[in-house]
């Protein structure tokens, strides 16, 4: 017998009994989930949108951005002047100050918000716009991330992502810099 032979043989000799698997932990639902939704998504910077309809997402493009500026609109009933379907190269987004995209989740813990690729088109538009608008039914809050995980289905656009807050980094002298690898900003409104 070889010494590989003599120590997969002890290996598999020794082998611990199995045992099984614990069972899934349950968490009581948030009874509060907009106001613990609002302080996560502050904490990472972000911000939640003042009003609840299409109109006050058109109100705010308008009173804090200018025409001339690229804005991309995935939302029904928010004007853009960007059509991000008709573009077939991701670099010809690398001018969009403004992106409104759809969300499909929020996660109250810690603000994060589930975008699949559905949503966004091009997977680089909500990290090389300037800022970030997104459009988040109240419905779909949930309480955690074990909420969100058996929710999302990667399989069926094959590409997702978790975004909390705008791009942040403090690798430089320790010094937090917001907007340094993405957008400068990300509003979030509730409908």
């Amino acid at each position: 017998m070889s010494s590989k032979e003599a120590i997969l043989a002890a290996a598999k000799q020794n082998k611990p009994q199995a045992t099984p698997l614990p069972d899934l932990l349950q968490f009581p639902d948030e009874p509060n989930l907009v106001e613990r939704y609002e302080k996560g998504l502050s904490g990472n910077g972000g911000s939640l949108g003042e009003g609840d309809s299409i109109e006050d997402i058109n109100k705010y493009i308008q009173e804090n951005f200018s025409q001339d500026q690229l804005i991309a609109s995935l939302v029904e009933g928010v004007a853009g002047n960007v059509d991000v379907n008709k573009i077939s190269d991701p670099h010809d987004l690398e001018h969009v100050e403004v992106a409104i995209l759809k969300g499909e989740l929020g996660v109250s813990e810690n603000g994060a918000l589930w975008m699949p690729e559905k949503n966004v088109v091009h997977r680089v538009l909500p990290f090389i716009a300037q800022h970030l608008i997104i459009v988040l039914e109240k419905s779909k809050l949930l309480t955690n991330m074990h909420q969100a995980y058996e929710k999302v289905q990667v399989n069926d656009d094959g590409y997702g992502v978790f975004i909390a807050g705008p791009s942040k980094t403090a690798d430089i002298e320790q010094s937090l810099v917001i907007g340094a690898h993405g957008p400068r900003s990300l509003k979030v409104f509730l409908i």
